[in-house]
């Protein structure tokens, strides 16, 4: 029996609403291309680009500077804190299953790669949503912004500039504010939370180095040098540039050059 499309599995998977049957299909997802139940297709065309992905109708979806700003240190801006990664998680669980809907001519490493960063983005949703529940709140309980499933339309028509813009942009920028959340939590005494930023910061590296990694590739291919065309398409979708303090030891680990942290750096940094 001829096994079915991985590329419309994962688009099954991606347009799931209900949180809890996303994350459970999408582990499912990457078991059975494990299980060799799912096949890539060489040399398909790409897909449609998805407009909007599965959600659920809450948590509202506003501008970013309409997001109020709450001091941790009181029990609802703690679960605001929370709830803001939780978003984070959620939308990172689409990007992933859209890259394997979207992008199916490219290698089958390249699906494989993208179907276990949505199943840890999935895991990581899980983790940090306990730990909202565990404060009396739930997803959905405070509004969010909707700028990475934003900038995921913005990239569907190009691989390269979604390995650009998307990992080494958008989920770089949470390796350089991770370490400022852990701290601000640790100093109001949740270190259970602590623990789960530690889980998601050592993976998100990898994430942000596949990224790197296909971004690389596919310059090689077009004849493109990495670095210039990185700052080029910064610049062509306006994405934010990264801003010091820089984590430098993880965007060392998740593959930006000695050149790139110097340009984004700044004189008197810090952290290592």
């Amino acid at each position: 029996m001829q096994a079915t499309s991985i590329h419309a599995a994962a688009l099954h998977a991606l347009m799931i609403a209900d949180p809890d049957d996303k994350c459970r299909a999408t582990q499912a997802l990457l078991a059975d291309w494990r299980a060799g139940r799912l096949a890539a297709v060489p040399g398909a065309d790409d897909a449609e680009p998805v407009v909007e992905a599965g959600r659920p109708p809450r948590p509202e979806l506003v501008a970013p500077q309409a997001v109020p700003l709450r001091k941790a240190g009181t029990r609802e801006g703690h679960a605001a804190l929370l709830h803001a990664i939780a978003h984070i998680e959620f939308n990172a669980i689409n990007l992933a299953l859209d890259c394997v809907h979207r992008f199916r001519a490219l290698p089958a490493d390249f699906h494989d790669g993208w179907l276990v960063v949505a199943a840890e983005e999935a895991h990581h949703f899980g983790l940090v949503r306990a730990r909202l529940r565990a404060l009396g709140f739930e997803y959905g309980d405070f509004p969010a912004h909707n700028g990475l499933w934003e900038m995921a339309a913005k990239t569907a028509h190009d691989a390269l500039a979604r390995m650009a813009l998307v990992p080494r942009v958008l989920e770089a920028r949470e390796l350089d504010a991770t370490p400022p959340i852990m701290a601000r939590l640790k100093a109001i005494g949740d270190t259970q939370s602590v623990a789960v930023l530690e889980i998601i910061l050592r993976d998100e590296i990898g994430h942000v180095a596949l990224g790197d990694r296909w971004f690389r590739l596919l310059c090689a291919e077009r004849g493109l040098e990495p670095e210039a065309t990185y700052l080029r398409l910064i610049e062509d979708f306006d994405a934010p540039r990264p801003r010091p303090p820089l984590h430098l030891e993880a965007r060392r680990a998740a593959g930006f050059s000695e050149a790139e942290l110097a340009r984004f750096g700044a004189p008197g940094e810090t952290r290592p």
